[in-house]
């Protein structure tokens, strides 16, 4: 029989303990905070693009989490339901953009095309394409964890997140932590 597609392996509980407490868990929540710490893409951008690696992850946690920055920018339930068919939607088309290479560098890195190369380049700058890039890798840094079936469970409902001026992961947004300069 086929283990439940709901089963889950239990995580440490030892609060001491980051993460799973190996030099590896420690080197990604470094990579983690300093990604960021960039500060180029707008929080729209940032959470949209977080919530397409929910997505396609099925990231439990991921998807019950929602950034403060973006709320307050007008990130709001009606626009993160557009996520999953963020084409035929009304989104703005610089999203769109972000949304598609984020798929490309999820699903199949090497089909990028020359079309999807100018639109980013269209529509953001240099420094916006690295943290847009560093983004994706961040927010996919739970792979892993999902497929084995040990990430973190879903919070009951939404969950404000934010990240303080460190880059250290805030629940409950930055009104729970220090500010962002």
């Amino acid at each position: 029989m086929q283990p439940s597609s709901d089963s889950r392996i239990p995580l440490p509980t030892d609060p001491g303990v980051p993460g799973y407490g190996t030099d590896l868990d420690y080197a990604v929540a470094r990579f983690a905070s300093s990604a960021m710490r960039l500060r180029a893409l707008d929080p729209v951008v940032t959470e949209l693009v977080r919530l397409k690696c929910a997505e396609y992850h099925d990231c439990r946690q991921c998807k019950s989490l929602r950034l403060d920055e973006a709320m307050d920018a007008g990130v709001d339930e009606k626009m993160t339901a557009k996520v999953s068919r963020f084409e035929s939607s009304d989104l703005d088309e610089r999203y769109k953009v972000a949304l598609r290479f984020t798929e490309c560098m999820i699903i199949e890195p090497t089909s990028m095309t020359p079309a999807l190369a100018a639109e980013i380049r269209t529509w953001y700058s240099k420094e916006e394409i690295v943290e847009l890039t560093l983004d994706v890798m961040k927010w996919s840094q739970q792979k892993p964890q999902v497929s084995l079936k040990i990430e973190a469970p879903k919070q009951e409902g939404l969950t404000v997140m934010g990240f303080a001026e460190n880059g250290d992961f805030v629940r409950g947004g930055l009104a729970a932590g220090s500010a962002r300069a």
